[in-house]
């Protein structure tokens, strides 16, 4: 009896058991289920925030292509007497010269949107269009030894796949030496772009080559047209944010440039009178003749390159004395280097002091060392005498890294100058 009477209570303490497992699966099965469709309903939400997140980010693209239209019309497209189609895109205008298969001046804008730029680039280059007389042509640079140079950059187009894509058209390209393309050109593009992101206002830009009538044309074999080799190109830049407008252009040679970028900075009115071109053609007469004469380098000036200067032009100097950028060509020689002094360090620890020649570390293109002894020989502090003047140094030129240097060890060695050059 007492063994069916315990045998009884675990058939039902077994049945009970079950129940509340039966009950558990069901339980769980029932969770289950109810976080797959959770999942699901914020998986289907995610796309339509994603598909919402897209068009709006494609309608203010719109918007801001829009405003890139409106601004650079109030603020005037370039006119000239050349008789160039005036061509206008989304996110430029230029004006297309027929006989020369290429641009005359570009216009655009570079925004600050080029911070958040991810677009890859799409290297579709092809023709424009909307040029009437028909463009230029992959087989009119292909094997010709010369780049498509962008006048109208892509990289500043990142932000946008509309401005981008227009960037690779063939009115937008111009025949471009490597060594100036892929580098004092990229370099020229870079000073604007830290501008832009310092100041965190856009700036106005027209680009474009100084065209003749006797320049020479392309002569690769399977060409279509007659493509002119410029042998110079132009930047005009204007920032028209603030209360104190600013202005400044560059003229680069087609070619290797050894001098840093402001040697190459001049006004817009020299540009004007070279190219017979009127860039902005809405400013007022006060507002052109304020903006379009100055190319003062140090409003342009940002992070890093804040105090450079420009190297001495050499054709201004005295007979036996060279610039900084001369300076590389003369390794190894007994030379008088002319140039200002941009920034001076002493070091402690090894009692030397360094002085840097017209741009600053870690872009200096000279160098000067006055070692603990040599500094001995001074009447004054080289680091704090020095700073800001415009000197000649004589010595023997050595290269440090790369960089031109001499080794002074006196005073003597060092002529401080005024403002005659």
């Amino acid at each position: 009896m007492i063994t069916s009477f315990y045998l009884f209570k675990i058939e039902d303490v077994n049945r009970q058991l079950l129940m509340i497992f039966s009950s558990l699966i069901l339980t769980s099965t029932a969770f289950s289920q109810s976080l797959e469709e959770n999942i699901q309903r914020e998986e289907k939400l995610i796309l339509e925030l994603e598909g919402t997140r897209l068009a709006t980010l494609q309608k203010l693209e719109q918007y801001k292509l829009k405003k890139i239209q409106n601004d650079l019309i109030k603020i005037g497209f370039p006119k000239s007497n050349h008789g160039e189609q005036v061509v206008q895109h989304q996110a430029m205008t230029l004006g297309y010269d027929e006989k020369h298969e290429q641009a005359r001046w570009v216009m655009h804008m570079v925004l600050p949107e080029i911070a958040e730029g991810n677009t890859s680039r799409t290297n579709d280059f092809r023709e424009d269009s909307l040029v009437v007389t028909g463009t230029a042509v992959k087989a009119d640079y292909w094997y010709s030894g010369y780049d498509r140079g962008h006048l109208a950059p892509s990289a500043y187009f990142r932000w946008s796949p509309i401005a981008l894509s227009e960037s690779y058209y063939y009115s937008n390209m111009s025949p471009q030496l490597p060594e100036l393309n892929r580098e004092k050109w990229a370099e020229l593009e870079n000073f604007i772009r830290d501008y832009v992101l310092a100041q965190k206002e856009p700036v106005y830009i027209v680009t474009g080559p100084v065209l003749n009538d006797s320049l020479p044309t392309m002569k690769n074999e399977g060409r279509e047209n007659e493509v002119s080799i410029p042998e110079m190109y132009y930047k005009v830049i204007i920032d028209n944010s603030g209360e104190e407008r600013r202005g400044i252009a560059f003229l680069i040679p087609n070619g290797n440039c050894t001098y840093p970028i402001s040697s190459y900075a001049t006004s817009i009115d020299v540009v004007e009178r070279l190219t017979g071109i009127n860039f902005f053609s809405t400013l007022s007469e006060v507002e052109s003749k304020n903006i379009e004469k100055q190319f003062n380098q140090k409003d342009w000036q940002v992070g890093g390159s804040k105090g450079n200067v420009s190297p001495i032009n050499p054709t201004t100097l005295p007979k036996g004395k060279i610039n900084t950028v001369q300076a590389q060509y003369n390794i190894g020689t007994k030379s008088c280097v002319c140039g200002t002094v941009v920034s001076t360090k002493y070091s402690e620890k090894s009692g030397a002091v360094f002085l840097n020649l017209d741009k600053k570390f870690p872009n200096q293109i000279f160098s000067v060392t006055i070692w603990k002894d040599a500094r001995a020989n001074f009447s004054y502090l080289p680091e704090n005498e020095l700073k800001d003047k415009k000197i000649c140094l004589t010595g023997r030129l050595e290269n440090k890294r790369g960089t031109p240097t001499i080794n002074i060890t006196n005073e003597k060695n060092i002529e401080v100058i005024e403002d005659e050059f």
